[in-house]
């Protein structure tokens, strides 16, 4: 069976990465029909906009995708385009695993959890004001008028929407994912004690929802307290659904316990399209230079292949990549220095993906 895939290379060191998947792909024997569409910064002089309608279109038809990272900037200039796809399609769930692998160089050993991030609202809705606009000033008179303190009026706004619906559905897909994938216990992420509407709602319902779950264990905790405890004893959790802004930190803390950002698969998913990518961003101080590790791409192009039913060309890309770490003689640089401390003997990032292949059973 054929698959039709859309793939969007990305900028910065996306080209390389997704090259180096999509050759780990191809010699699984899965077939593939890449559907390659350009997005970001590259695009914008041609069409206006870093996410033409015409790859809308194209995620639309194949209702799959797989993405290399897209720079967004920083205080000026586009929204990200990440956010964007995720708006468009609604894919309310972003899936990061983070699990040991051999030389990682992580000063943890064993640790499997998975972060189940709220992916459309909290402070991520992109609902904001900037100071000195009127809509800043009404909103401090309804403050005002509600009895409440007003805020300093040269103040930019962001608003934090977290609605009923949204909370069931992201903890609903928690436990589901937990209970189809083994895991024994979820852990909802919030800070309730202080924003008890918006947090306090969310964990209502996760309270709610988790009882229609006996069979998996359920706790909640405070998003720093959380932090604190996966520092000091990651095995504790299993399991995490978090709201937007929390489960995006948490999961970059935990893709720290397991080697940093390049070892970070991830997915986005909705009802009807899902859209994979890994963790970490576009690295553009190093694009072009084959040193960039294309391991955590490469991982989420496993997930995509759970997706569409590969699960044995999944597993197999899974043990390749387990087996060229352990084997440790052909890594890229970032691999090397957080094993040994010396660069001596790295590989690039396309000699990587051929080690990776050369170890597919």
């Amino acid at each position: 069976m054929t698959h039709d895939v859309v793939l969007i290379p990305g900028d910065g060191i996306g080209p390389e990465i997704t090259s180096a998947m999509r050759r780990v792909v191809e010699a699984t024997g899965v077939q593939i029909n890449w559907n390659v569409q350009d997005a970001g910064a590259g695009v914008m002089g041609e069409y206006g906009t870093p996410l033409p309608e015409h790859v809308l279109e194209a995620v639309r038809a194949t209702k799959v995708a797989i993405k290399g990272p897209i720079t967004t900037p920083v205080g000026t200039g586009f929204r990200s385009v990440n956010v964007a796809l995720r708006k468009e399609f609604d894919l309310y769930a972003c899936v990061r695993p983070c699990l040991s692998q051999p030389g990682d160089g992580s000063r943890y050993r064993d640790v499997d959890l998975v972060i189940v991030r709220e992916n459309t609202e909290d402070l991520y809705a992109g609902i904001e004001f900037d100071e000195g606009s009127p809509e800043v000033v009404e909103l401090n008179k309804l403050v005002e008028a509600s009895g409440q303190k007003p805020f300093a009026a040269d103040s930019a706004i962001s608003i934090k929407p977290i609605s009923i619906a949204r909370s069931r559905r992201i903890v609903e897909y928690a436990f589901e994912y937990a209970r189809r994938c083994g895991r024994k216990k979820v852990t909802c992420v919030h800070k309730a004690n202080i924003m008890k509407a918006t947090d306090g709602l969310y964990l209502r319902i996760a309270r709610e929802v988790a009882e229609r779950y006996p069979d998996i264990e359920f706790n909640d905790k405070i998003v720093d307290a959380t932090c604190m405890g996966l520092v000091q004893e990651p095995h504790d959790f299993d399991v995490l659904v978090c709201l937007n802004l929390y489960g995006d930190i948490v999961s970059d803390l935990c893709a720290g316990l397991v080697g940093g950002l390049g070892m970070a698969p991830g997915a986005n998913i909705g009802a009807d399209v899902a859209i994979f990518e890994p963790t970490h961003g576009s690295a553009p101080d190093i694009a072009g230079k084959d040193i960039a590790n294309p391991t955590a791409e490469i991982l989420s192009a496993a997930m995509l292949l759970d997706h569409l039913g590969e699960t044995d060309a999944a597993e197999r890309i899974r043990a390749a990549v387990r087996a060229t770490l352990a084997e440790g003689s052909q890594v890229t640089g970032d691999v090397q220095r957080a094993l040994t401390g010396s660069a001596e003997g790295v590989v690039g990032t396309q000699e990587y993906a051929d080690a990776v292949i050369s170890h597919l059973a």
